[in-house]
């Protein structure tokens, strides 16, 4: 089977463009009709050694020593791409022209690769798909559904929206939870250098007069004692921690324990299910925006979603509407998605209106994470300041308490 390259308009005498595949010139342009598009030009593209496997292999073996490629730089190349097949320029001659305007070796790398990949004879989507550490599978699904429809760069400039806000969301979560973590290890090495260094340089002289201290006193010196003689095992913990949570979440039943724990904790657990539930619902509504199948789209969704627990129940969700059954009443029915998500969904379903209402069930429950976590982060921060003054009070009154029994006793 043939690949050619079309320019085309549609019902509404907008220029549109892409690829799509048929046996001869006549058969694409009878595909293309039927899509309610019409060609102004259609080129073949010469299948080469693309589909060759040793070819492919070595190709997407090569991604694997691109350093990481940044959302921004994503996102702006989608923008750009969408901009200029809007303005009239063909796919490949599209690529080509933003290949030596990358910011990064990387993306030139990539660029080049599916440009060349597209004159070979692939489709977009398929020379997207050769590189998955770079192209997510929603991107290359949502890139496949603009292809098929001929709505190639409106889908483009779609991906490039939710790519920025994605990004954005998640930017402002950090921003939110950088000065906290911040002060929180500030203080943490504040406190070391006080009991190792500071503490037992005055605590010496209390030792070398014999006295008896007081309970508070030889509380100090032998915490003072335990971080200067075992300092390496304190900063040790975190990261056997670390390592020990790693290796757990490396077998399946492990990663759906953890996760299941996560889920179920007070507070956080509520936090995290609702993030979940706003990345889940915006990326569906992108998805079925953009003419991805509902079971497609559900598969895709189930990949990102980033919880064993809510997996199983999007995929329970999968099974429930390839039967004819809806989504809203399988998540409803779930202790571990949220009520008010469920039913938003349930009234979508009903009016036939489903992707509206995902979209503004990811703006309520983005909303409310972030005001959760802004509103967390200004309690935390006065309780750390608090926290750090007691220790200290405490550190100081220990050391204080025998200068003033020693000053009673010279009385």
């Amino acid at each position: 089977m043939a690949v050619f390259e079309y320019n085309a308009l549609n019902q509404s005498g907008k220029k549109v463009s892409g690829i799509i595949d048929a046996e001869s010139s006549s058969a694409a342009k009878g595909k293309l009709r039927l899509q309610d598009i019409y060609p102004t030009s259609l080129n073949k593209i010469e299948s080469k050694a693309i589909h060759d496997t040793g070819t492919s292999k070595s190709l997407f073996s090569e991604i694997d020593f691109f350093s990481r490629i940044s959302s921004s730089e994503l996102s702006m190349i989608t923008r750009q791409l969408s901009t200029l097949l809007s303005a009239g320029f063909p796919l490949v001659k599209a690529v080509a022209t933003l290949v030596p305007q990358t910011k990064t070796k990387s993306m030139e790398k990539v660029l080049s690769r599916v440009k060349d990949a597209i004159q070979e004879g692939s489709s977009f989507a398929k020379a997207l798909a050769l590189y998955p550490r770079v192209f997510s599978p929603i991107f290359i699904n949502m890139v496949n559904a603009g292809e098929s429809s001929g709505t190639l760069e409106i889908v483009l400039e779609r991906l490039a929206d939710f790519t920025e806000n994605k990004e954005e969301s998640k930017k402002k979560i950090q921003a939110a939870l950088a000065y906290p973590v911040l002060m929180s290890f500030i203080g943490f090495g504040v406190l070391m250098i006080l009991l190792t260094y500071v503490v037992p340089g005055i605590i010496t002289i209390f030792s070398d007069m014999n006295q008896t201290l007081p309970m508070p006193t030889l509380i100090l010196i032998f915490v003072s004692s335990f971080f200067k003689s075992y300092w390496w095992g304190i900063l040790l913990v975190p990261i056997l921690f670390s390592l020990s949570i790693f290796s757990i979440r490396r077998t399946e039943k492990g990663a759906y324990f953890i996760d299941e724990l996560l889920i179920s904790l007070p507070i956080i657990g509520n936090l995290l299910v609702k993030l979940i539930a706003a990345r889940f619902t915006r990326t569906l509504a992108s998805l079925l925006e953009n003419g991805v199948p509902m079971l497609a789209a559900l598969n895709i969704t189930k990949s990102i979603a980033g919880n064993k627990v809510i997996v199983e129940l999007i995929s329970k969700a999968c099974e429930t509407v390839e039967q004819g059954g809806e989504l809203g009443e399988v998540l409803g029915q779930s202790d571990n998605f949220p009520y008010l998500a469920a039913q938003m969904i349930k009234i979508g379903e009903t009016s036939g209106e489903i992707e509206k209402m995902l979209e503004k069930t990811a703006d309520i429950f983005e909303k409310d994470v972030q005001s959760a976590i802004t509103a967390a982060s200004s309690l935390i921060e006065p309780l750390i300041i608090l926290t750090m003054g007691v220790v200290v009070g405490m550190i100081i009154l220990s050391i204080c308490l025998p200068i003033f029994e020693m000053n009673q006793l010279v009385r």
